[in-house]
């Protein structure tokens, strides 16, 4: 079950994990190999790893992929990878913060031009903090992997695989771009040090093209995040209350748009929220 161990390679570096950057280090040798099947690599792949940690998953993500770009904020961990992973010749070790870093620049400083037309893979098991940032900056980038697999808090994995009915702005936001499937349920200690809370592994398929086709994807996700601005309230109260619209004329709206007033945000799917957002358009000028 247990990955090379954690606790030695900690000490034999004298490093210790950082709560303040999430760092729970994945020790659990089931878990990796299920990360690395639902990723599907092969040598033609070319992986973007975030927070790479010890390098466990990153070792193992170099043994069956073409070249990986592994990106750590703690510069104690830099260090610690370029020495002990440097007999990988297909690993880039880069100290940054991702957020920071489009992923084109990314690509662009480290890939050459037949390399970049190839596509990317994100394999990552993400600080559970940044989760949310991080998945916006890779889905909503011009420059956007064909697959990402990640290990995320568990409450937040199902928030985002969610059906209509338990929909959040974050599920029509990664819906918008990808297609979420859970893959396995992770405890909590099959991680050094364990965090207080389950985890899951994530596949995101990302679309060539969003599902759904809409005019203005700023105005889209305008009027979702006014929908969920107030997500236990119906519709014609959340709408109204955050357009600054009365309630009778927001309900007239819905009523265009075929969508019940008595509605709650968690219910509608992409279609209905495309609806909405193109009925209320000529009202958000």
């Amino acid at each position: 079950m247990e990955t090379p161990p954690v606790k030695a390679l900690l000490q034999q570096f004298g490093l210790k994990a950082k709560k303040r950057l999430g760092q729970h280090f994945l020790v659990d040798e089931d878990m990796l190999e299920c990360i690395l099947s639902a990723a599907e690599l092969s040598r033609k792949d070319i992986v973007v790893e975030v927070g790479p940690g010890l390098g466990i998953l990153t070792k193992r993500l170099a043994e069956v992929a073409g070249k990986v770009i592994a990106v750590e904020l703690d510069f104690k961990l830099v260090r610690m990878l370029r020495e002990s992973l440097a007999s990988f010749s297909n690993i880039k070790i880069i100290h940054a913060d991702i957020l920071k870093i489009a992923p084109q620049q990314l690509l662009g400083d480290y890939l050459t031009i037949p390399e970049l037309a190839q596509g990317y893979k994100v394999v990552a098991n993400l600080p559970y903090y940044i989760t949310s940032p991080i998945l916006r900056h890779f889905l909503e980038a011009w420059a956007k992997p064909s697959l990402m697999v990640v290990m995320v808090q568990k409450e937040v994995g199902e928030a985002i695989a969610a059906n209509p009915g338990k929909m959040s702005l974050l599920s029509v936001s990664t819906q918008f771009y990808s297609k979420p499937t859970i893959i396995a349920f992770v405890s909590a200690g099959s991680f050094y040090p364990p965090p207080k809370v389950d985890s899951l592994i994530l596949r995101l398929d990302v679309y060539s093209k969003p599902p759904i086709e809409v005019c203005d994807v700023d105005s889209f996700f305008d009027i979702v995040s006014c929908g969920f601005r107030s997500p236990r309230k119906q519709l014609r109260n959340s709408l109204a209350q955050a357009l600054g619209m009365p309630p009778s004329q927001v309900a007239l709206l819905l009523g265009k748009a075929g969508i019940e007033a008595k509605r709650r945000a968690e219910t509608l799917n992409l279609g209905e929220w495309k609806e909405l957002g193109e009925v209320f358009a000529p009202f958000r000028k």
